[in-house]
């Protein structure tokens, strides 16, 4: 039988540590970021493709605020949501169509621009917490953002004051039904970039954009079972999960019952920074009926495929 997967990038794999981010750096890592995609291809398996978009939309805020010294009005953090999906799509849609091309596979590529509608009464929506954007303000300046432009501003580790916005969870994937019809045709599709745009429904039935962001991990869940997908994969910045992490007790781990992970998970052992949305994401998709998730590192893709590396989530 056919299988289905839904893989989940993070947007650190195409700006990584240390980079500027040039276009140049973005689409050479991109193109190193697709041989697990053709691995799952090959294995048989119809794919929609996730991805984060930290550093992209904290560079698009950092434009803002610098056009915004010339005269030129910010864009909103949905919209800037909307604009990552837009380019982070195209270079991985480019990016895959000719390495599928040079490997001699025939498939399309199709992104999704997604709305993804959250509850406005959310608790995140009022008491945000997300930091976004890269930029640090003194006191002084936090609060002449907060009466000019109405941001939210908390201090961060004690370096100064950072931008939070809400991020509440992801409700319904507005696209789904279109999403799943093509991947069941077998075309590949990129979809829910960043965790989607994040929207409410008026008591009209109006959609209406929210200045939030969704977790990527969360949106991606969300998408699996929307789509009825056997495998969610995670790729983060480690090869297999681990409790202790940094201590000397670490231990790394191969699998996990759903049971084992939500008992990790609330005895603290995963940060809510790294990889306790993760964990968070991996639980909702098991226990709402998904089958299994993979999480691992992008670099070592192709190794957890063939059961080398990587932590496998089962019920």
């Amino acid at each position: 039988m056919t299988k289905t997967a839904v893989l989940a990038l993070g947007g650190n794999a195409i700006i990584k540590a240390g980079e500027k981010g040039t276009i140049t750096q973005q689409f050479a890592n991109t193109r190193e970021s697709l041989s697990g995609i053709v691995e799952l291809i090959r294995q048989g398996y119809k794919l929609a493709i996730t991805h984060g978009n930290g550093p992209q939309v904290g560079n698009l805020l950092r434009q803002q605020e610098a056009g915004e010294n010339e005269g030129i009005a910010p864009l909103p953090l949905g919209v800037l949501n909307a604009a990552t999906e837009g380019t982070m799509g195209y270079m991985i849609e480019q990016s895959l169509q000719n390495r599928l091309h040079l490997s001699g596979i025939e498939k399309q590529v199709i992104t999704i621009i997604s709305q993804v509608v959250v509850d406005k009464n959310d608790p995140s929506m009022l008491h945000p917490t997300k930091f976004v954007g890269s930029t640090y303000y003194s006191a002084e300046q936090a609060e002449h953002l907060k009466n000019s432009l109405g941001w939210t501003l908390r201090e961060d580790a004690g370096k100064g004051f950072r931008r939070v916005v809400p991020s509440p969870l992801p409700q319904e994937i507005v696209p789904a039904a279109t999403i799943k019809e093509l991947v069941q045709r077998g075309e590949i599709v990129i979809a829910v970039g960043g965790g989607g745009i994040p929207i409410y429904i008026e008591e009209n039935g109006i959609y209406e954009g929210v200045d939030a962001v969704i977790d990527k991990d969360f949106a991606s869940a969300l998408l699996a079972l929307n789509i009825e997908a056997d495998l969610f994969v995670i790729l983060t910045g480690v090869d297999k999960v681990a409790v202790d992490y940094g201590k000397p007790t670490q231990r790394d781990l191969d699998r996990l019952t759903v049971a084992e992970a939500r008992k990790h998970y609330d005895e603290k052992q995963f940060p809510a920074g790294s990889m306790g949305p993760k964990i968070k994401a991996a639980i909702d998709f098991i226990e709402r009926g998904g089958k299994e998730v993979l999480i691992t590192s992008i670099e070592r893709i192709v190794d957890a495929f063939a059961g080398k590396t990587g932590t496998r989530i089962t019920a």
